[in-house]
């Protein structure tokens, strides 16, 4: 990491938040000549990709996996920066021991949630915005489970989903992990980028020819605004415009981060399971949690809770995360299982001030590619200020790859707006 930076009185471009986006259009911007400056509210560089360590393990308290990650650009920058990839195929269709579910059971629902995704398609192709959750079936078995999963994939259930903006999403089916930790890498990236920590943007006013931008540690006068803060921000007006932009708070109100939380845990006797092994809690409801068993073969159990569970359980505390896995568990693997068990993290984004959620879902409604909430968010205002980050990324949301891409998207409009070439800084290898 490069010496602490002093904020600079006047810049070509600030780029309000160090997580993947921010870093993404810094480094862009760069390239090209361009000054800049990264804003950044927290003590770190990562925003929500977060890797910390714990009893000589790095784990990833938010995104941990390379989605797509045979096209995703965050695949060759990784190794190219001398990240270890590994890929071992994710767990998320085995129950280990086929406890509680049977093989033929996991196929059902397989079976199940195939044909859910092919209603969804069908419905997206007619232009249907309702609710994806309109296309269970009434009554059938795994329609609880498939709110679990979209707890996990949207951090939110079905119900509170859009047809169009799901069957959006784009995904190779390949994923991969960094041993070293996703944050680790966007860290990693961000070193050499000139970021200013602990610099809360308070207020951006827009009245006169350049944008004054008041923080926490001072004024900053730019030419051209980048905007990466999470859509929970922008909605309550955490950092607040003068005059205000009405049409910017409502569509990053129409693009709502979900919940999706982690728990690590310490696992004794840990010999006795397969590495990256899975296991669901339960199948009847969406109130239960996925846990991961050794991910990279390491000693330790990561537990996955996603939506309305995962919200509840940030109310009660940190602790209720490690109660309620212990709970899960022991019914699984018996009721002197948890003494094997020790809490070693846990995340809680939606209580964290600087997130206040996980990734971004759209809401029913809110899905149209051309006018709905994603695509409100990523129009620039005045040819100035350009928002990105995962919510405004149409097919790759809910990513850190996606919103490196919308990182480098807001740099190349930035760049354009000053009079620049964008071809004097070419994206970074895949």
């Amino acid at each position: 990491m490069s010496p602490p930076i002093s904020l600079p009185a006047s810049i070509d471009v600030a780029v309000i938040g160090a997580g993947s986006s921010g870093i993404a259009a810094a480094r862009r911007l760069a390239r090209a000549g361009v000054s800049v400056v990264v804003l950044e509210a927290r003590d770190r560089i990562g925003g929500r990709a977060h890797t910390g360590l714990r009893e000589g393990m790095p784990l990833d308290l938010g995104c941990g996996w390379l989605h797509s990650a045979d096209e995703n650009v965050l695949t060759g920058i990784g190794r190219a920066a001398g990240f270890t990839i590994d890929e071992t195929p994710p767990p998320w269709e085995q129950q280990t021991f086929d406890l509680g579910l049977t093989a033929a059971e996991r196929a059902e629902f397989g079976t199940a949630f195939d044909a859910f995704d092919e209603r969804v398609a069908e419905a997206a192709k007619a232009g249907d915005d309702h609710a994806a959750s309109n296309l269970f079936i009434p009554g059938e078995r795994w329609n609880p489970h498939m709110d679990a999963i979209s707890g996990a994939l949207n951090g939110a259930k079905f119900a509170e989903v859009s047809i169009l903006d799901y069957d959006a999403y784009e995904d190779s089916g390949v994923n991969y992990r960094l041993v070293e930790g996703y944050g680790a890498l966007i860290a990693a990236l961000g070193a050499d980028v000139p970021v200013v920590l602990d610099c809360a943007v308070r207020r951006i006013d827009r009245s006169g020819v350049r944008l004054t931008i008041e923080t926490s540690r001072g004024t900053v006068e730019a030419q051209s605004l980048i905007l990466t803060l999470p859509t929970s921000i922008l909605a309550s007006e955490g950092v607040r415009f003068d005059p205000p932009l009405p049409d910017l708070v409502e569509a990053a109100a129409g693009a709502p981060l979900g919940l999706a939380s982690k728990l690590h845990m310490a696992l004794h006797g840990w010999e006795e399971f397969p590495k990256d092994g899975q296991l669901w809690g339960r199948s009847d409801t969406a109130q239960t949690a996925g846990y991961h068993l050794r991910p990279f073969g390491r000693p330790i159990i990561e537990g996955y809770f996603g939506g309305d569970l995962a919200w509840g359980l940030e109310a009660e505390g940190e602790a209720a995360f490690f109660d309620f896995a212990c709970s899960e568990l022991a019914v699984l693997l018996g009721s002197s299982f948890p003494k094997r068990l020790r809490a070693l993290s846990t995340s809680m984004w939606g209580a964290e001030p600087f997130s206040l959620g996980a990734y971004s879902h759209v809401p029913p409604g809110q899905g149209d590619r051309l006018t709905g909430a994603r695509a409100r968010l990523r129009r620039p205002i005045e040819d100035r200020i350009f928002v990105a980050g995962e919510a405004t990324s149409p097919n790759f949301y809910g990513t850190c790859h996606g919103a490196w891409m919308e990182g480098e998207r807001a740099a190349v409009e930035a760049m354009t707006a000053l009079g620049l070439d964008p071809r004097l800084s070419q994206p970074e290898a895949r």
